[in-house]
């Protein structure tokens, strides 16, 4: 199935609903955007621009999908270029144009084409933001490269949410654990060097990079209280493993610290990243100025 079909084929399954609605691929497009906009994700990223580039407002959003940022960030003042190749009504470029429409935004345009062969003049958008799209670039030098280009100097690349691996078998792990790539087989993940390396390639110099657990962009729709509780969380978690598999030693206070220091050695702590597949990450890079 390609992407829309099995979001289609998704939204008619129970054991998906919740997916979806996180992952704002509901059949109401306007509810979608909507709660986008109201996310915790979304405040933070409004923050985070304003923080690196207070006065940026012709932004591009690469990768669009079926409009929800872009929905956002032109209903927040920003003029908005939304790129997408994907033409479908569901998930793509139909989907945007649907929003743009009913909400009668009057600064959006819509282009189908791919972050790879974008057909934008150099030095044109102030921002240049991508959402869960730089894991999936065919060519991820090339994907950079053009990004770059169409900034205008000074400007920011602000990538978010994207895979990062450590290895190939990680790689492996995180296709395997994915809940759709087994549909469509879209997915895909490259490591922080990898990315790092594309960006610095391009003329870019990278300002952050933010990991899995430290800003609610990349753990939405986790809350920051959630996060807080997963230590305790995976403390009884542990316990309960111990007892369960040592019986009546695997209940002694000593024996249990033991055996969560040496699984958190093993395995890693509640908050080290290894332990979630494809854990997510988001970069802000800036274009230089001519004159530096």
């Amino acid at each position: 199935m390609n992407w829309e079909e099995t979001i289609v084929h998704l939204r008619s399954l129970a054991d998906y609903q919740d997916i979806l609605r996180d992952s704002y691929l509901e059949e109401d497009l306007f509810e979608n955007a909507n709660r986008f906009e109201l996310s915790g994700e979304f405040k933070e990223t409004l923050l985070t621009l304003k923080k690196y580039l207070p006065l940026g407002r012709k932004l591009l959003d690469v990768g669009a999908g079926n409009g929800i940022a872009t929905v956002a960030f032109a209903r927040n003042g920003y003029i908005v270029a939304a790129l997408e190749p994907d033409p479908s009504e569901t998930v793509g470029a139909g989907a945007i144009r649907k929003l743009v429409d009913g909400l009668s935004l009057k600064e959006v345009a819509v282009v189908g084409a791919t972050a790879e062969q974008m057909p934008f003049p150099d030095h044109s958008f102030d921002i240049v933001y991508v959402r869960q799209a730089m894991h999936h670039a065919s060519h991820l030098k090339n994907f950079i490269k053009e990004c770059a280009r169409v900034l205008k100097p000074g400007g920011v690349l602000f990538t978010i949410r994207d895979h990062v691996v450590f290895d190939q078998n990680d790689k492996q792990r995180c296709l395997q654990e994915h809940p759709l790539h087994k549909y469509y087989g879209g997915e895909n993940a490259f490591s922080d060097p990898e990315y790092r390396s594309a960006m610095k390639d391009a003329g870019l110099d990278i300002l952050l990079n933010l990991g899995h657990f430290e800003s609610i962009i990349n753990y939405f729709p986790q809350s920051p209280q959630d996060i807080a509780n997963l230590p305790s969380i995976f403390k009884e978690q542990l316990n309960s493993r111990a007892a369960r598999k040592y019986g009546i030693i695997g209940k002694f206070g000593p024996f249990r610290y033991i055996y969560r220091k040496a699984a958190a050695i093993k395995f890693g702590g509640a908050l080290d990243e290894k332990r979630i597949p494809g854990r997510l990450h988001s970069y802000i890079a800036r274009k230089p100025n001519l004159s530096s």
